[in-house]
């Protein structure tokens, strides 16, 4: 699916008891709002049904078979009632139409002075039976922040830029294909998943082993064309000054072989063995490589932690914007509600207020540092904040994970790496929640609050997770 065109199918809820050119206005209201925000419409047209609405059993085919006509383009179902609305109509389109994707129920508010027989929606009741409706059916559903909310209102746009998130998580994470390059650190028991219950929601795990990236990079010769072009790429991608040539091509010839085994394997995120094999076998770190990833909306996570791309890619799938992996790494002084997130790192240039490569020091003492060029090293800059963490279940079989927002600060930190000092409002609680559910000390984060709650409605209420949201 090409998410980029944002396209939903319209459902215009009518009930001919009601007036039904309300059913008409708003249609045509509901579909020139959308347009103008740059949302694709699919919706039946006045000549298909009553006013472009779903009433009857054999309209709401006639809507099913369109949408299923384009189900390529169609990202999520908007339920738009400007009167009552049948709701069995409602229900039975999207069930014949059994395209899977989210669905946004919305209802027109009446108007205080126009409650007479001839201009009285009821939508605020219609709402309740058209949920009703789609509860009875097992079809998920979301809901405006309001209960009834006018399509010009401020509320819906707002509304609209949340659910277009959550329907790019939903359909973003489902078949997904995620790269695997080389085997979990065997001092990672933190990192261990499970590939078959990641199957079992949709999310397929292609493994290669360190081996063969090493074998294909020796085979490639310096003036490879790949080679030379991600050489070219990285020397733009971040200052390389001291930095040895000869450790430059190795990550340019890294790159590149990575760059085409997933293009073959048609995988879109990826998670890399670092510790410490790529630095003993190869000579170097692979974070500015797994930062161009990043960078570029392909995320990568290190030390195999599959499931923490997942929570990255989601991140990224709501915003639009890179996601990093991070480390819950230490207390910020005295302060219970600020923490140090830190990685050696490979984070983004989007994470960053300043970035340059340089070597990295943690590896350096057991492998030399002339074998660990590589690293971004920067101070994450202040920005508000939203993380995601997910894990598999062995016990109960299911995605389990936690989300929340908070912001970066610009409290001073002398440190290596990149690092940045977060504040998250009741962290002490969100600590012991992560340490008591066992979950790993790697999150997910992304500079943009509002994804949080995207890949909470996106991962609780459609994909079936068990998923906490720290408030």
């Amino acid at each position: 699916m090409d998410m980029s065109k944002n396209t939903f199918g319209l459902i215009v809820g009518n009930r001919g008891f009601f007036p039904d050119h309300l059913a008409k206005s708003g249609r045509e209201e509901m579909i020139a709002t959308l347009e103008r925000s740059g949302y694709g419409v699919v919706c039946p047209a006045p000549e298909d049904t009553k006013h472009g609405a779903v009433e009857t059993r054999a309209e709401a085919r006639k809507c099913a078979d369109l949408f299923r006509s384009t189900a390529a383009e169609i990202g999520g179902i908007i339920v738009t009632l400007p009167n009552f609305g049948d709701e069995r109509g409602v229900a039975e389109t999207i069930r014949m139409a059994n395209l899977n994707v989210p669905v946004l129920v919305q209802a027109f508010p009446d108007t205080a002075s126009k409650m007479t027989i001839a201009d009285r929606r009821d939508s605020f009741c219609g709402k309740m039976s058209a949920c009703n409706n789609l509860s009875q059916y097992r079809i998920p559903f979301s809901l405006t922040t309001l209960h009834t909310e006018a399509p010009s209102s401020a509320e819906f746009a707002r509304d609209m830029a949340w659910f277009s998130a959550v329907c790019r998580v939903v359909n973003g994470m489902r078949n997904l294909r995620v790269g695997a390059i080389g085997a979990r650190p065997s001092a990672f028991n933190t990192v261990r998943y499970s590939e078959k219950i990641l199957e079992a929601n949709g999310i397929t795990i292609e493994p290669i082993d360190l081996s063969e990236i090493f074998g294909r990079i020796a085979r490639m010769k310096d003036d490879d064309p790949a080679a030379q072009a991600k050489l070219a790429a990285i020397q733009n991608y971040v200052s390389t000054a001291g930095i040895p040539v000869e450790a430059l091509l190795k990550m340019a010839k890294l790159g590149a072989v990575i760059d085409k085994w997933m293009a073959d394997n048609e995988l879109l995120v990826s998670a890399v063995q670092c510790w410490t094999s790529m630095e003993e076998y190869f000579g170097v770190v692979p974070c500015t490589v797994m930062s161009m990833m990043s960078d570029g909306l392909s995320s990568s996570a290190c030390e195999v932690d599959i499931p923490g791309v997942l929570g990255m890619h989601a991140l990224r799938l709501a915003t639009g914007t890179p996601s990093a992996l991070l480390d819950w790494n230490n207390n910020y002084g005295d302060d219970p509600n600020k923490a140090v997130c830190f990685h050696c790192s490979n984070l983004p240039k989007h994470f960053f207020a300043d970035v340059r490569m340089d070597f990295q020091e943690i590896i350096a003492g057991t492998v030399g540092k002339l074998n660990t060029f590589g690293t971004c090293v920067g101070r994450v800059k202040e920005s508000p904040m939203s993380f995601a963490r997910f894990s598999t279940s062995d016990v109960t079989g299911k995605v389990r994970g936690y989300v929340g927002v908070g912001r970066f600060t610009g409290d001073p930190l002398e440190t290596f790496g990149g690092a940045g000092v977060v504040e998250i409002q009741k962290m002490q609680d969100l600590l012991r929640y992560i340490c008591e559910q066992g979950f790993e000390h790697h999150v997910a984060a992304n500079l943009d609050e509002s994804g949080a709650a995207a890949v909470y409605e996106a991962s609780t209420r459609y994909l079936g997770w068990d998923v906490y949201w720290h408030k």
